[in-house]
């Protein structure tokens, strides 16, 4: 079970109290797990994504390591423009789509 950070910006409370439930919110809108298993990992980003579809208002991003993905993590956004990590010799790089 990887670490997970989920960050959010200028999204409404509820996203607040229901990550908090679920992950330590080491600061305003940030929110770490360092143990959180993949079932409960996407349980939450569908509650998100779900919300965030309805309100259409801020932005969320979560990342966790994978060792199958490139460069060994994984990327999930909403609201922001579309971006992908890519493993460049060796360097980890963000493309934006």
């Amino acid at each position: 079970m990887p670490m997970t950070v989920l960050v959010t910006r200028d999204v409404e409370a509820r996203y607040r109290g229901f990550l908090a439930s679920a992950m330590l919110e080491v600061s305003p809108g940030v929110y770490v797990s360092p143990d959180l298993s993949s079932g409960v990992r996407e349980r939450i980003w569908t509650v998100v994504k779900g919300w965030h579809s309805a309100l259409k208002r801020g932005a969320l991003v979560m990342i966790w390591r994978e060792r199958d993905a490139p460069g060994g993590l994984v990327l999930r956004h909403l609201g922001d423009p579309p971006k992908e990590i890519c493993d460049a010799d060796g360097v980890l790089l963000v493309r934006r789509n």
